[in-house]
């Protein structure tokens, strides 16, 4: 059976609407995708950290109770698990604030073992970060020496803007790492000021990997590939929270992916129809997410799920 392993970052978000806080759930982009599958049923491992405090209890709590391995999870004293206060507007799209604490020796755990039949999920900062690059590159490394597929979600904030120059070479050995790249409109914004899908296909990912996914908030979602070029709708669902929206996106594909029983090698010549029911299954995830508080699918939901 297919296993998916992930690597990034926790934290509790607590959301705002109209500045008063309505819900605290624990969360980080990864961990979102990896609790949503392990609710659906997939074997799932995560690797991350976690500060030795009540918020750090939540976190591994739900991992647990969502059947997500959480052995590779490093919990430390010296430091606190992080928060993020995401605010919603008038559309429940989020602006964030990131308050950390972290330790000076981090992510001191065993990498799970990785064989050929597993998906490897990355993003977001986490594996961008020069504190934690050793590590976290050595990992992806691994992944794929041992073949198995690497799926990643760029996530980068208008926080890190800054940084951008500075990240460029750990993102471009990111992507060449990479059998799937999905990025948003937003990514790109912060990272080039461009948010055109074809040029940024063209451009930015298609000589490192060339299955790609583009998504834009309520707008259409994209997929590249070397012989594929299609808009995808997405559904039309009210919205409570896009917090998990993007994460919930990744959880669909992946179990897309796994539903498929596909290898590695027959990414790079999948049929259009099959790639229209993996994207399919991450339009649903990312659907059901949009219309919950919390940041991942419902159980009930997913017992329920079929792919269409």
């Amino acid at each position: 059976m297919k296993r998916v392993i992930g690597i990034g970052e926790t934290i509790l978000d607590i959301l705002f609407k109209d500045n008063v806080p309505v819900k605290a759930v624990p969360g980080g982009s990864t961990f979102n995708s990896m609790i949503s599958l392990g609710r659906m049923g997939v074997s799932t491992s995560f690797i991350s950290e976690v500060g030795n405090d009540r918020i750090g209890k939540m976190i591994l709590d739900s991992l647990q109770e969502s059947g997500v391995d959480a052995s590779a999870v490093c919990c430390f004293s010296d430091g606190k698990s992080p928060l993020a206060l995401a605010f919603l507007d008038e559309r429940n799209d989020a602006e964030y604030l990131f308050y950390k604490d972290y330790p000076n020796n981090r992510l001191d755990v065993e990498f799970p073992k990785i064989t050929a039949d597993d998906i490897v999920l990355y993003g977001s900062y986490f594996v961008l970060n020069p504190v934690l690059r050793d590590k976290t590159k050595a990992f992806l490394e691994y992944a794929r020496e041992c073949g198995a597929t690497l799926y990643y979600d760029i996530n980068f904030r208008k926080t890190h803007i800054t940084e951008r120059v500075k990240l460029a070479g750990a993102l471009l050995e990111n992507l060449e790492f990479a059998d799937i790249v999905r990025g948003s409109a937003d990514d790109f914004r912060y990272l080039y000021d461009i948010t055109d899908a074809e040029y940024i296909y063209k451009d930015k990912i298609k000589f490192y990997c060339p299955n790609f996914i583009f998504t834009c908030g309520d707008g259409d979602v994209r997929l590249f590939t070397k012989n594929i070029s299609k808009s995808y709708k997405v559904r039309d669902v009210e919205v409570c929270s896009t917090v998990g929206a993007g994460d919930n996106f990744n959880a669909g594909v992946v179990y897309g992916l796994i539903s498929a029983n596909l290898s590695r090698e027959e990414l790079d010549s999948l049929s259009q129809e099959k790639w229209d029911r993996i994207i399919g299954c991450g339009l649903d995830f990312s659907a059901h997410a949009c219309t919950r508080m919390e940041n991942y699918i419902d159980k009930k939901w997913a017992d329920r799920y079929s792919i269409g």
